[in-house]
């Protein structure tokens, strides 16, 4: 009853962080995305889901989009 249940995290280190960070320059995971996570207000998050409505697009293909814009790809940048 004293016992503490085993503590479970999102997720675990990578045992070798070189390794996978680089593995997203790998070629051969075609299609691979990575997450960017962002802190909005509540008012920010409500003005851009209106905004993505209104051109009928989804908010991660408008900030797509817009990020694209803003940092274009330069030569020698991956994907």
């Amino acid at each position: 009853m004293s016992e503490r249940p085993t503590r479970r995290t999102f997720a675990a280190r990578p045992a070798d962080p070189e390794h996978w960070i680089k593995a997203a320059d790998d070629p051969s995971r075609a299609g691979f995305t990575a997450r960017l996570t962002i802190d909005v207000t509540p008012g920010q998050r409500a003005s851009i889901k209106i905004a993505a409505f209104r051109r009928g697009v989804t908010v991660a293909d408008m900030l797509r989009d817009l990020l694209a814009r803003e940092f274009p790809a330069t030569e020698g940048d991956p994907s």
